[in-house]
């Protein structure tokens, strides 16, 4: 199937705490647009970069501070979206990220910091034209943890992921729509594919309309 572009983009952000199957849904939904014809950068935050890297060596000792997170949280958001997520809207392609800057509000939030300030830190990240909050219960995050044979880290306590949880359901972020993450993956994909059929209608114009038909056709 010929790949279609969409004026401006279109940039879709999955967040939500530990454990609420964000990686899972981000590649799924990464191979059904393919599969409908549009072309797909699947990118996810901290990324593999200089700065991701370094931060994530450290996440399993919690040797930086809030402060020191934020700033590398922020110096590989800034390589990540002048070097892939600019560019890729700018070409009429669909971005998916496993993370954005709202896990860094939620998390170094949750860690004390203010959320106003660092909001306004990341004014130069491009807003999503699509948020896909996965809420789950802290509990049932560290169950999927631990049954997939991964050790939490620091971050990863049930107080920990629950002051995170309510932040990402506070934060007031355009085009956010929250689903139930509880649920088996077949559900949580309905919902999302539909909130993303939703979103490209607002987005493509005549030239778009074949991908949005695709899209709406694929069999879930």
């Amino acid at each position: 199937m010929d790949n279609q572009q969409i004026p401006g983009g279109l940039l879709i952000a999955i967040e939500g705490i530990d454990g609420a199957g964000k990686t899972t849904l981000a590649h799924t939904l990464a191979q059904h647009l393919r599969a409908a014809g549009a072309q797909v950068v699947l990118g996810k935050e901290p990324t593999n970069g200089p700065w991701g890297t370094r931060l994530r060596a450290t996440a399993a000792t919690g040797r930086l501070s809030p402060e020191q997170e934020v700033e590398y949280l922020l110096h590989d958001r800034r390589q990540h979206v002048e070097e892939v997520i600019t560019p890729a809207l700018s070409r009429g392609e669909i971005v998916i990220l496993d993370r954005y800057f709202p896990s860094m509000v939620a998390y170094q939030g949750a860690a004390g910091l203010p959320l106003d300030e660092m909001l306004q830190a990341n004014d130069f990240a491009p807003r999503p034209n699509l948020l896909l909050l996965l809420d789950l219960q802290p509990e049932q995050g560290l169950e999927r943890i631990r049954a997939r044979g991964d050790k939490p880290n620091h971050f990863e306590t049930a107080q920990n992921l629950e002051r995170c949880r309510l932040i990402f359901q506070q934060l007031e972020l355009p085009n956010k729509q929250i689903i139930d993450a509880s649920r088996n993956e077949a559900e949580v994909l309905r919902d999302a594919h539909a909130a993303i059929a939703a979103a490209l209608a607002l987005r493509v114009g005549e030239a778009g309309a074949q991908l949005l038909q695709n899209v709406q056709g694929l069999e879930l």
